[in-house]
């Protein structure tokens, strides 16, 4: 579905890569989180799959056709991106910010309607009561419900998503990353997801990318990421879940008798 080959990216000629030589193939229908420290170039190979950063070398596929092949707006339509900060537009309402995209293709405000009322109903913000609402009404969580609604309106067969439930309180971000889950079964999505959190990682993907330095370190399932961690750093990824876990059951544990 979507093949990475040999994939380069600086942004100063050349005196250091955000991105080097980094090859990955993504299945259809899969849920692929790219994890690693702060600037080990995750968001960098995310934006490249859509054409918002370009490669100095390698290339980059989507069902085996070069995405250079045509006009960046065309990839992107069958595109869908969520990031962090949201990006709704203050003076629109719900369905408005929902509505654009399809506006922009030329599509008749009956199938825009109907539209925004399904994936309203999707993200769990029933359309009578959020629809008409400005964003500046909305809680983090269901801003965040906006914006994935808005990149699924179109029915992309791809959805790019960085660090999208990260500004969250941790109720509110496990109860929509479960949800994002199931609408990415039930849509037979392909998702590329950002996190730096390995706890998120571990619980949503079907396979995780660990990212150092620009490179790809490990790539495996979940349970053989846990099992047998390929070098210290991303043994050092595992441990923090491992500790919080430990810590939790101690917390949790039965009370010494009086």
């Amino acid at each position: 579905m979507i093949e990475l080959e040999r994939v380069s990216k600086s942004y100063d000629d050349g005196a250091r890569f955000a991105v080097r030589d980094f090859t990955l193939h993504i299945e259809g229908g899969e849920f692929l989180v790219l994890i690693g420290a702060s600037g080990c170039g995750k968001t960098t190979t995310l934006n490249m799959i859509n054409r918002l950063t370009e490669p100095n070398a390698g290339a980059i596929r989507v069902d085996g056709e070069d995405i250079r092949a045509g006009a960046p707006h065309e990839l992107r339509r069958h595109i869908g991106y969520v990031f962090q900060a949201v990006g709704l537009f203050p003076h629109m309402t719900v369905a408005e910010n929902i509505g654009i995209t399809p506006r922009l293709l030329g599509w008749e405000p009956r199938k825009i309607a109907e539209r925004v009322g399904e994936l309203l109903e999707l993200v769990h913000l029933p359309a009578a009561t959020y629809r008409e609402r400005f964003p500046r009404a909305l809680s983090g969580g269901q801003r965040q419900r906006v914006g994935l609604a808005r990149a699924l309106a179109v029915r992309p067969r791809i959805m790019l998503m960085d660090e999208p439930f990260g500004a969250l309180d941790p109720l509110t971000r496990d109860d929509l990353a479960r949800e994002y889950r199931a609408i990415h079964e039930t849509l037979g999505l392909t998702t590329v997801l950002v996190t730096h959190d390995m706890v998120e990682a571990l619980l949503l993907a079907d396979r995780i990318a660990v990212m150092r330095e620009g490179r790809l370190v490990q790539l495996g399932t979940p349970r053989e990421l846990a099992r047998k961690p390929a070098d210290d750093y991303v043994r050092s990824l595992l441990e923090n879940p491992r500790r919080r876990t430990e810590r939790l059951a101690n917390l949790m544990a039965p009370g010494d008798a009086p």
